[in-house]
């Protein structure tokens, strides 16, 4: 499978909301129980852009979307704007070809470069495949909490996983940032 990765743009919307669609219904990575229409995640695509954060999307060599990632806001209060959190979602066919590698490593690049020094991945029904990859790219297992999600008749863990981007911890931020 070939694919290229690029930046997010509003037609995408459509493909973004149908994949998300079927890993809310059928999967564990979201806590949400009903599928977001296409408005609202419209509406999450500008809040994030208008962030300054970073979303794309991995499409085969006939434009179709395979997947998609982007970070935002680990937390709304200020002393968190250096922490971004992971989200990253693949179709059904595209799980375990390499897409989600790839598109994970794009994003690390993309918020490192824009000065963000940590990533946080909250990894819902502590899904193995997400924590092997993010264990793959460098993040740290952090904890696991216990059942905080109910869904598909089952109590789900979380597993909380993070990665020092650019300088870490290591250089103050400076005062303009």
């Amino acid at each position: 499978m070939t694919f290229q990765l690029r930046p997010v743009r509003l037609p995408d919307l459509e493909a973004i909301t149908a994949i998300y669609r079927e890993s809310v219904a059928n999967g564990v990575a979201s806590y949400e129980l009903k599928p977001p229409s296409l408005n609202e995640m419209t509406a999450r695509y500008r809040a994030l852009m208008d962030g300054g954060y970073p979303y794309i999307v991995a499409q085969d060599d006939a434009g179709t979307v395979l997947g998609y990632a982007y970070a935002g806001a680990h937390r709304t209060r200020p002393a968190y704007r250096w922490t971004v959190e992971d989200s990253i979602y693949l179709s059904p066919s595209a799980r375990g070809r390499g897409v989600g590698r790839l598109l994970l490593s794009d994003l690390i690049v993309r918020c490192t470069d824009r000065g963000f020094r940590q990533m946080i991945a909250v990894i819902g029904g502590a899904h193995p495949a997400s924590v092997h990859l993010h264990r793959a790219l460098g993040f740290d297992h952090c904890g696991t909490m216990k059942a905080t999600g109910y869904k598909h008749g089952r109590w789900l863990d979380t597993a909380i996983m993070q990665l020092a981007l650019g300088a870490g911890s290591g250089v103050e931020p400076s005062a303009d940032s």
